[in-house]
């Protein structure tokens, strides 16, 4: 399953090195704390929104939850997501079984 997380700083977050900028300890901590069975496919900052957001491949919602967990300085969302391709494709399934039921 794939998971979009996006991370906004919290104004008042605490972390070990304050000189460093809060998204850039998030960089550097990630690949330390995604279990081997997870799997960060991309990792983007988003300066504007003091945050970013990083699809991750991860077939266990709780790994996904204990990682949101262990970084306080942030406020955490996870949204399941799917390939477009893969999307369409049920979507047309959808169109086509409605437009059975209207026969």
């Amino acid at each position: 399953m794939k998971y979009m997380l996006s991370w906004f700083e919290r104004p008042r977050g605490r972390l070990s090195n304050t000189r460093m900028p809060k998204s850039e300890s998030l960089r550097s901590s990630v690949p330390g704390r995604l279990p081997p069975t997870s799997k960060s496919k991309r990792l983007l900052s988003a300066w504007e929104i003091g945050g970013g957001y990083m699809l991750v491949d991860c077939d266990d919602l709780l790994t996904v939850h204990k990682f949101c967990s262990m970084l306080p300085a942030f406020t955490f969302e996870a949204r399941p997501v799917v390939p477009v391709e893969d999307a369409i494709r049920v979507e047309l399934e959808a169109m086509a079984y409605r437009d059975g039921l209207k026969q």
